[in-house]
């Protein structure tokens, strides 16, 4: 019962009946699914199984259809690092680096470190402007010495450039924004306006059938979620921005399913037609920091406004209170900031008997993939409750508040954690433990024209009635033209 009452709670949470809890059937054992001192494998599946259960009564409530919802921890672990598994015309994605190579953690003075961010050109030019040494690890490891670790991070705060202090559980417990996230759910869904309830169609095949959803993300964690909903079958049509680089590495496993086009907002003619796709959505899903997209007429007031009865989902890197509400922040930097590298660095010591183990990150993208399946959990919970009782909704989600959640869920213990925890497979589908969870997904050509060239982790969520769907892949963020197709 252990094992599930956090899963459970969170479900309730959302005002979800909580008769559906019955059909979501999870490892009785989730840790250790990996090689880490923290609960991954119940995060992995909870997370995962959450989001799928919300679809299957999502469409319970549009078909009356019953279903019933399994979910493995050590799938859900290895789906949690689904951008390093897949492979294109057999080459496997193992020799690609998925971070830039100046990004990582360096010492700075007085035993301090920072952890820098540069897989985008912009970020990584404003670390270089601010320590004015050359692009290569060692001039940039030489240049931060002279850094105070918590002056240089707000130095790049200030500077738009990403990169943060490392701290421990101890040392951000005493931080002003992590006070402000006490009590915050990793969760949280508000009621913004008013709309009538949502006609059921009793029809639907596919649990987010005829659903449309804005996907307006980069990164990991939102564009999992619109791979998400996009696998329950929505029609997903992911908007980014042609002044931003494209990170093929990461965008390649996270457009499955979608469809890709671009939008430069700070273009009137694109807010105009962003603003059409608005009035026949169902779902805006978007990443911005607080009030950024509010100053270009698309925040939830001025959606909800224009679409009554849309899902409005927002995710951030520290929410939306606190001295951090503005600050940029990726998985690997609210890891470092949060007190998770410091903590499983300790584990690992106590495993192997050492006095001091270098900072460890965890084995994987976890607060990513976890904000990605529980903003699509709230996403789905927020249509459910267009369908009970109308309205328009807002969903929020920050990374900060999930590596809260996380943390909540305790320890394992090191000798079991790092003895008994396996790890992560090795990035090839030909190894024997990958190749029972690899499909196979069509991939879009230059041309158009789908062809059998893509492998990759299918998904962890098996529903008994309406089975994932993976889709297409897109390959590029610009395939499709800005609009909607025909609702089925």
């Amino acid at each position: 019962m252990a094992v599930r009452s956090h899963t459970d709670s969170l479900w309730r949470s959302l005002g979800l009946l909580p008769e559906a809890l019955a059909h979501l059937h999870l490892s009785e054992r989730p840790d250790p699914a990996v090689n880490s001192s923290f609960k991954l494998g119940t995060v992995a599946q909870s997370s995962i199984g959450l989001s799928a259960l919300a679809a299957a009564h999502f469409h319970q409530l549009r078909t009356g259809a019953l279903q019933t919802v399994h979910v493995d921890a050590r799938h859900a672990v290895i789906e949690f690092k689904s951008e390093a598994y897949y492979a294109l015309q057999g080459r496997s994605n193992n020799d690609n680096a998925l971070f830039e190579p100046l990004a990582g953690l360096y010492a700075t003075n007085n035993d301090g470190h920072v952890r820098i961010h540069t897989n985008f050109p912009h970020h990584k030019q404003g670390i270089l402007n601010i320590l004015g040494c050359e692009p290569s690890r060692e001039s940039v490891a030489k240049a931060l010495l002279q850094w105070d670790a918590v002056e240089f991070e707000t130095e790049a705060s200030s500077q738009k450039a990403v990169a943060t202090a490392l701290r421990s559980f101890a040392e951000w417990d005493t931080h002003p924004q992590a006070k402000v996230l006490i009590d915050t759910p990793p969760v949280v869904l508000i009621r913004v306006g008013d709309a009538p309830k949502r006609e059921a169609k009793a029809d639907a095949a596919r649990p987010l059938q005829g659903i449309r959803v804005l996907d307006l993300t980069r990164v990991l964690a939102g564009p999992v979620c619109g791979r998400t909903l996009a696998a329950h079958g929505a029609d997903v049509l992911w908007i980014t921005s042609p002044s931003l680089p494209a990170l093929p590495l990461l965008d390649i496993d996270t457009s499955r399913g979608k469809r890709t086009t671009q939008l430069d907002l700070n273009a009137t003619k694109d807010r105009e037609q962003l603003s059409y796709l608005i009035r026949d959505s169902d779902v805006f899903l978007q990443a911005y920091r607080p009030a950024g997209l509010a100053n270009k007429g698309f925040g939830v007031e001025d959606v909800a406004r224009a679409r009554p009865g849309i899902v409005y989902a927002s995710l951030t890197a520290y929410g939306w209170d606190g001295p951090w509400k503005e600050r940029r922040g990726f998985d690997s930097l609210v890891q470092t900031a949060t007190g998770f590298n410091v903590a499983e660095a300790e584990g690992y010591a106590a495993f192997t008997g050492a006095e001091f183990e270098p900072p460890r990150p965890l084995p994987m993208q976890a607060l990513d993939h976890a904000a990605g399946y529980l903003l699509a959990f709230g996403i789905q919970a927020a249509l459910c409750k267009t369908i009970t009782e109308g309205g328009s909704w807002e969903v929020r989600v920050s990374l900060a508040a999930v590596a809260q959640w996380v943390r909540s869920l305790g320890r394992v213990d090191p000798q079991i954690a790092f003895g008994e925890g396996r790890p992560l497979p090795p990035r090839s589908m030909e190894d024997e433990e990958l190749s029972r969870m690899v499909v196979e997904v069509p991939v879009i050509s230059a041309q158009c024209e789908p062809q059998k060239a893509m492998k990759a982790i299918r998904h962890s969520a098996v529903l008994s009635a309406t089975p994932v769907q993976e889709g297409e892949a897109p390959m590029r963020l610009d395939s499709h033209p800005p609009q909607w197709l025909p609702r089925v």
